[in-house]
């Protein structure tokens, strides 16, 4: 069953510690079945109890997963193997259109804004037992939900939207809990599931998000939350139409007790209508992050929800860090008055680069995948081939790897940076890269 390798330990910590080396050290494989937790018992000479513990904790940190009379196995994804390392090392002289980073041009210029809040903050000190949320920075946010039909609910602000959804899906979910996820989809976020003990089950995508028919069935199959990008998705661009909303709708409103969780990923970067599902279950979330429009570096997103949801993150942030900091709430309150950002102008400059180079590939018998957003998706059917023919061409784009479960391989070109005369060259490398390819979709 396990080779050669052989667990060792006396106590559940060694057990699973011992575990946890031999997968990160590629001496156990993913997918690869433990013995029964009263044989691996005997052959130690421990209580099985004791093996019932270390496989908790293994789950609990994702290493493992059990399925029932199945038994335990190592995980496919395990979290000690990160996406993040599924990357290209982009040598000197060749274009990096991997990083998925905006474009800096389209950034607004921040001092002027940190200037202004630390005025404030010198004239107004925030200290312990102040509100965690900056009054003018919750009244900006809710009047922006408002207008986009995201149900009432109280305002609050993370470090990012990773942050929200890790806290979130950790005030509902238990380990071992199965959670419905975009597929393919945000790398990070492939990699937190499993990083909390949870369960990652697949839904395919198309241009207009989810496919309703793989929610239905994650849900079916024991998924206890759902996570829905509403526009510009990682990888593909998708957005979510209203057609789509009312399926997904309809679908969630047959499953009430399903945590929805809702990234407004094209916040300030899309200029598409917003059809957000939150509202349809008990328990939901919806956040926007300012880092794809006003930099990543400020590290900010605001939330809603419902009250239970949002109330159980603040009490864990309350326990933890706090609060964001309120200099960075104000910077972004002058940010946001002040329209540094125009949403229409920066929308329609990574549309016009998206659609550049989707057309160029179109031309050349390259179907491809980029409705929102600064990414485009490429299906491909070898996709190690296709990422080193480019990177000898001069060309880095990501693997899709980084952002795939159960889907078929991609890769992922970041628009963001791309000159309209560099459209045809990298249009010509990918049709070179993958060949003739027919018309085809990604699921």
């Amino acid at each position: 069953m396990l080779g050669e390798y052989r667990i060792q330990g006396r106590g559940a910590a060694e057990i699973a510690a011992d575990v946890e080396r031999a997968v990160g050290a590629g001496e156990l494989e993913p997918g690869q079945a433990l013995p029964p937790m009263r044989e691996l018992a005997v052959r130690l000479g421990v209580n099985p109890n004791t093996v019932a513990a270390a496989y908790r904790t293994l789950r609990e940190r994702g290493v493992i997963e059990t399925a029932g009379r199945r038994g335990s196995r190592v995980r496919p994804k395990p979290a000690t193997t990160g996406r993040e390392r599924i990357r290209v090392d982009v040598p000197e002289g060749v274009r990096d259109l991997a990083d998925g980073n905006p474009d800096p041009a389209l950034l607004p210029p921040l001092a002027e804004a940190f200037a202004a809040a630390a005025a404030l903050s010198d004239r107004a000190p925030v200290l312990y037992g102040d509100d965690h949320v900056e009054p003018e920075l919750a009244r900006l946010a809710r009047a922006a939900l408002d207008a986009d039909a995201v149900p009432e609910g109280p305002v609050a602000v993370a470090s990012g939207s990773l942050d929200v959804v890790e806290r979130v899906l950790a005030a509902h979910l238990r380990p071992g809990d199965a959670v419905a996820v975009e597929d393919p989809g945000w790398g990070s976020l492939l990699d937190l599931v499993p990083a909390l003990g949870l369960r990652t089950i697949p839904v395919g995508v198309d241009d207009q998000g989810p496919r309703p028919e793989d929610v239905r069935r994650a849900l079916e199959s024991g998924a206890r939350a759902l996570i829905v990008t509403d526009r510009a998705q990682n990888p593909t661009g998708a957005a979510v139409t209203a057609p789509r909303a009312r399926a997904l709708r309809a679908v969630l409103r047959e499953a009430p007790e399903t945590l929805l969780i809702e990234d407004d990923h094209g916040h300030g970067i899309v200029d598409v209508a917003l059809h957000p599902l939150a509202g349809t279950t008990r328990h939901w979330a919806f956040v926007r992050s300012v880092a794809k429009a006003w930099g990543p570096d400020l590290r900010l997103a605001v939330f809603t929800g419902d009250a239970v949801t949002v109330d159980r993150v603040r009490g864990r942030q309350r326990l933890g860090p706090g609060w964001v900091s309120r200099l960075v709430q104000r910077a972004v309150v002058r940010l946001w008055a002040d329209g540094a950002v125009d949403t229409r102008a920066v929308a329609a400059s990574y549309g016009a680069r998206r659609e550049a180079l989707i057309g160029a590939l179109a031309e050349r018998g390259v179907a491809a995948h980029g409705r929102t957003g600064m990414n485009v998706w490429v299906p491909v059917p070898d996709e190690t081939g296709a990422v080193a023919r480019l990177l000898h061409g001069g060309w880095a784009v990501a693997p899709g790897a980084r952002f795939r479960l159960a889907s078929p391989p991609g890769i992922r070109v970041t628009v963001s940076a791309l000159s309209p005369r560099e459209v045809a060259p990298l249009a010509e490398a990918v049709a070179r890269a993958i060949g003739p390819a027919p018309a085809r979709t990604y699921v």
